[in-house]
Parts: C-alpha cells; structure tokens; sequence
C-alpha cells in the first residue's frame, strides 16, 4: 500500500462466533463477532475480544451483542458498527488520503436475498465502497486448495457458529447445498443445558466454549482418551460452589442430538448430488472446515457412518477466511462471485 494508494482490499469472513479479516494475503485481524455498546449514548465501548470479556460483567451500563445469529445480522445496527470496529483494527499504514474499501464478505449458501442485502448495507456503512460476496463452501474450498473451477466434483461441509454448510462443487458452481441452522453455539448450548439437568450446576456459553474445546467429543470411545476437564460453578438450586469433573464421554452423548441432525443434513445432500459428481466425492472423499472440524472423533465417526473419507482441511478456522482473501486477489476472474 503506497503514499498515493486510494484502495484498500480486504477479505471478511463475517462469522457468528469470530471475524476474521485477511488484507495483503495475511490475517490481521481475528477477533470474537461481539461489540460492546454504551446504553447511554448507544456509541461503541469495544469490538472482537475485548467487548467479550464485557459479558455478563457490564451491569445496565453496558450492553454486549453478538450482531450474528445463526450464520446472519440479526442486529444490523450493531453489525454496522462491530465492522467498522475491526476494520480500524487494521494495521495503519502511510497514506495522505482515507482509501476506498474493497471488500470479499463471505456469507452462507441458504442466505435469502434479504439476508444478502442485509450484509452488503452493513459493509457498505461500514466504509465498504466496492462490495462483492461469496458463499462460504466456496470460500472454504478455495482456501483447501480445490480447484472449484475443475470440472470434477467435491463436497464440502463447513461447521461454523451458528450454521453448517453443506455444498457439492463443480465447475465454479454449487450444484446442491443443505444449510442448517446447527454450529458450535447450539453444541455450546446443549452442553449448557446437559450440565445444568445432569449435575445441577450453572454455567454460561464461554465456560461450555471451554469445556467443548477440551473435552467436547463426537464419539463415546477415542483412540487416545481425553483427561476430564474441572468446571467450577454455582449450584443451581443453592448457588453454593460446585466443582464438577466432567469427561469426554458425558459430553459425546449430550451432543449425540445435534450431531446426528449434521450427519442426516450431509446424507441429504448427497441424494440430491448428481451421479457423475457422487462418484467424484467417494474418490475424493469430503472435506471438513470450520471450528466444528476441530471437535475430537467427528471425522472417524462421520466416515464410519457414511463410509465416504472425511478430510479434515490443515488450518479448519482459517480455511473460509483464506478462499475468501484468494477470492479478493481474483474478483475479475471468478465469476461466482454476488455484487
């Protein structure tokens, strides 16, 4: 970016839990999707990690959000505002002139046409001056490498915050697509629950985050077992401390439900996949980002039931922020691409 530069490119990949924004092919922000907001004058007070560390701590002055609720705005106000946060999060560099913003937002393949335009007016308030879009299996299988432009089929499911997504690629199209409204927040959500009922103890989504992250386990039985990971909190009925050791296995069966409705949404999807692209997909197998790639023992237990390989992509929670920074460097050459 030079003296006289008068556009800035940058890649958002706008998600429910986490923002990721990619500029000059490197990550330079990634934050929380949570702004804090002041009631008294409804300015912002902090964006991405610091306004998380605001929950449940703020009283009636402050007011924490998280704009996106599976997978879209669900606060447009605090979108708009969320984004333009992270874009001054941007490291500044030399210029006499404020630059034009060009921007890649990714956004899920069920998106209707006023969810789109949802995202386009808040980026665009933002200071986004040149708007483009792309759904996030594209992205993802962009940033794992694919050649989406090949002729030769390949699926691609993305387990996000607040929604999986499930697309068959060919040809720089999506040929079928499931999005369901199933991420890490419900699985965070389940396990809220499953605490609270099984052993009487109240906790909130950053400790069940924690608890999924250590010992959060799609199969009962793993190679290498997990140690039980130590939860302290309030005991539901007298508020008294509770320390609770919790293992791999309780948590595999509290998320058995929300599991098992990803596995019907991928077996769904593969009816409706033309047969030339399904047989593409058994030889390549299917391809797993986003942060519920992460979670122990889901690749083995979705290729034992579906018996198709799983593969898990290098880097899951980077991969659609990576497509969508490669889709930024091409906006002239592919054009599946929304304006």
């Amino acid at each position: 970016m030079g003296l006289f530069s008068f556009t800035q490119e940058i890649a958002i990949d706008l998600g429910t839990a986490n923002t990721i924004i990619i500029c000059d092919d490197k990550v330079v922000v990634d934050e929380p999707s949570v702004v804090a907001i002041s009631t008294a004058d409804n300015k912002e007070v902090a964006v991405g990690r610091k306004a998380q560390q605001m929950i449940g701590k703020g009283g009636t002055m402050i007011r924490t959000i998280r704009p996106l609720r599976d997978g879209v705005i669900a606060d447009f106000y605090a979108c708009e505002m969320m984004i333009r946060g992270m874009i001054k999060m941007i490291p500044k560099q030399t210029r006499l002139f404020t630059p034009n913003i060009r921007m890649v937002v990714c956004i899920p393949s069920g998106s209707t046409e006023v969810e789109i335009r949802a995202v386009r007016d808040s980026s665009e308030h933002a200071g986004g001056r040149d708007v483009y879009m792309i759904y996030e299996p594209m992205a993802a299988a962009i940033g794992m490498g694919i050649d989406v432009e090949s002729p030769e089929g390949c699926m691609v499911v993305d387990i996000g915050g607040g929604t999986t997504e499930i697309a068959v690629i060919s040809l720089g199209g999506i040929v079928s697509n499931r999005s369901i409204k199933i991420g890490g927040d419900d699985l965070n959500m389940d396990i809220v629950e499953y605490m609270g009922r099984m052993h009487n103890l109240r906790i909130d989504e950053p400790t069940a985050e924690r608890i999924k992250i250590h010992v959060g386990s799609a199969l009962p039985e793993l190679d290498e077992a997990l140690e039980d990971f130590v939860v302290i909190g309030p005991n539901k009925v007298t508020a008294l401390p509770m320390t609770v050791p919790v293992s791999y296995q309780e948590i595999a069966h509290c998320l058995e439900k929300s599991i098992s409705k990803i596995e019907n949404a991928i077996l769904q999807a593969l009816e409706t996949t033309p047969p030339e692209l399904y047989a593409d997909i058994v030889k390549r197998g299917i391809y797993l980002a986003g942060g519920g790639a992460l979670l122990h023992g889901l690749s083995k237990r979705l290729t034992d039931k579906i018996t198709i390989p799983f593969h898990v992509a290098d880097d899951p929670l980077h991969a659609v922020a990576r497509g969508t920074g490669i889709a930024l460097k091409n906006v002239n050459n592919f054009g599946f691409l929304i304006r």
